[in-house]
């Protein structure tokens, strides 16, 4: 099962927990958020529109970060910049830890904001050129289960705090913590080399990433599509995620039963990434994407809008996160390989971390929405639409299992549905 980890060179196993660690920060940070919500909305007497505000402002700008990391990336280099933002987002959530109002708090989750966007793009292209492209699937796809490592840490770190300490201090120590994982982070992420597909493509004639790069008449459809691509999914996993601790209250969950069924929840998203990171590597990319979308629209509609009993919950909570949350494993390899080197972090930054910034509007939207049909139909309508446009984006881009990313060129033609390598 893990012949494509023992079959890699040092370096790239090394590459591997460099990535690997990051993700699970960023999901650690991100669903620490989502726990921590209620306790916000009482030391503050927030409502759920401004607290979901908190959530969305901050994922907007990291289409900003995504973009700015992207860009400087494809120019100096994937580890410096990756270092850098982990540097910038920890900081500020330190500073999150301080905040005396609702308007500070907000400042600082913002700006914690563009340090994260550069996580993903910079990381995913760094991790898929350290890879063979036989094994480029299952590499990213294990990378990603790290989500389901820093999931599963925020609920048990911020359980325990909300437990044994008063909520107003609680989520003050939950956002100084996640300097300690990120400490890890750096550490791991200074014995990592660039890539050698990257160190080729400064010694072509290739011109430099800049702005601009992502708007290209040759890269811009398929940075249009991506881009709908990640909004859709995006969409959908950040309404799921963020006010599930929330509609479990509102279910009456027992605490202890709450900690289980958002675990076994991040169990189920660590079986979908195993799973779709094979099967991205056999059967292709789109229709693993396509079929898992198709799957998460149906359980994660019923998983909001039917009533179940708490087993039921606990069972189905397993094949939502497998399936809405689990497919993610093959979005990492579809996107680096629907661009070429000397401009890919910066397109991959800017098509994920738009849609990640636009399907973020879902948090807030839900939020509102909310106070007319109740929070489980809220998330139930958001998902129904988000997996709509994901498909849609998914049919009308190539096929890219078996692209050599030193060699791809993108076609220009709207109905080619293969994406070819130079060589071919």
């Amino acid at each position: 099962m893990f012949e494509w980890y023992k079959d890699g060179t040092p370096q790239q196993k090394r590459t591997f927990w460099a990535c690997y660690s990051g993700w699970a920060l960023d999901s650690f940070d991100m669903q620490m958020f989502s726990f921590l919500l209620p306790a916000l909305m009482t030391t503050w007497a927030l409502t759920k529109g401004q607290i979901g505000l908190i959530g969305t402002v901050a994922l907007i700008v990291t289409a900003i970060g995504g973009w700015i990391a992207g860009i400087l990336s494809d120019r100096y280099g994937r580890v410096r910049v990756l270092i850098f933002t982990i540097i910038w987002f920890t900081f500020f959530g330190l500073l999150a830890g301080f905040a005396q109002t609702y308007e500070q708090l907000l400042v600082a989750r913002t700006l914690q904001g563009l340090g994260f966007g550069g996580e993903w793009a910079v990381g995913a292209a760094l991790m898929a050129e350290a890879t063979s492209t036989r094994h480029r699937g299952k590499a990213l796809g294990f990378v990603q289960s790290g989500f389901a490592l820093g999931w599963a840490l925020a609920v048990l770190v911020a359980t325990f705090l909300l437990t044994n300490l008063p909520h107003e201090t609680a989520w003050r120590v939950a956002f100084w913590s996640g300097v300690i994982p990120a400490t890890v982070v750096v550490f791991i992420r200074r014995n990592v080399k660039e890539s050698s597909i990257f160190k080729e493509s400064l010694k072509t004639d290739k011109p430099r990433a800049s702005f601009a790069s992502a708007f290209k008449r040759e890269y811009l459809r398929s940075t249009i599509l991506a881009s709908m691509l990640v909004i859709g999914l995006q969409a959908a996993c950040y309404a799921i995620l963020v006010w599930l601790p929330s509609l479990l209250n509102e279910r009456h969950v027992a605490s202890g039963s709450l900690i289980t069924t958002v675990l076994i929840m991040a169990l189920g998203s660590f079986c979908g990434f195993a799973s779709s990171a094979y099967v991205a590597d056999r059967i292709g990319r789109r229709p693993t994407l396509i079929t898992l979308s198709l799957a998460s629209w149906v359980v994660t509609v019923t998983y909001m809008l039917v009533p179940l009993s708490p087993v039921l919950t606990s069972i189905m909570g397993f094949f939502v996160g497998f399936a809405s949350i689990g497919m993610f494993a093959a979005l990492g390899p579809f996107l680096s390989e629907l661009f070429p080197t000397h401009v890919r972090a910066t397109c991959m930054g800017f098509a994920y971390n738009v849609g990640k910034s636009v399907g973020a509007s879902a948090v807030v939207g839900v939020g509102f929405l909310s106070a007319r049909t109740g929070l489980a139909t809220a998330i139930g309508l958001f998902c129904l639409g988000a997996y709509a446009i994901a498909v849609l984006a998914i049919l009308l881009l190539p096929e890219t299992r078996g692209v050599e990313l030193g060699e791809v060129e993108l076609p220009i033609d709207a109905h080619d549905a293969t994406l070819q390598p130079a060589h071919q």
